[in-house]
């Protein structure tokens, strides 16, 4: 049986080092646009999430003004954060900075700081995501 996160938890665990699949939904007659996706977040924060700016993704989730991001952890105990979200800003291209930070997220300082001076920045947008609606389960009991 699952239980929800508290507050501090869902937080925490949204913070953590996980692959998101952000889903929107699609106005061209295909099934929703959903794909695994790197990501920033702070606790308390906003989710950052940097893609390609002329992507299906990036025009769906523009149309849409809005996302699901999943979140899972896929090894027992197994857990999970939904969070419906609202696009509050798209920067095209992708500040510099806030593009290195997601890859050093996943990568690690030296790794991170390559993969994102080789990404080409000026193709580049950042999604702005705000926290609307939470949904969470902790199977670890």
């Amino acid at each position: 049986m699952s239980k929800p996160f508290s507050e501090e938890d869902r937080q925490k665990f949204l913070a953590g080092k996980h692959v998101a699949v952000v889903a929107a939904a699609a106005d061209d007659g295909r099934p929703p646009v959903a794909l695994p996706i790197w990501y920033g977040y702070e606790p308390g924060g906003n989710i950052l999430i940097n893609t390609g700016a002329a992507s299906r993704k990036a025009r769906a989730w523009e149309k849409a003004g809005a996302v699901t991001v999943i979140v899972q952890q896929e090894e027992p105990p197994y857990q999970y954060v939904i969070v419906e979200g609202t696009i509050i800003d798209v920067a095209k291209p992708t500040p510099t900075d806030i593009r290195e930070a997601i890859a050093i997220r996943y990568l690690g300082e030296e790794d991170g700081k390559k993969f994102a001076a080789a990404m080409p920045g000026e193709g580049a947008a950042l999604f702005t995501v705000r926290p609307d609606r939470w949904i969470t389960a902790d199977y670890s009991e």
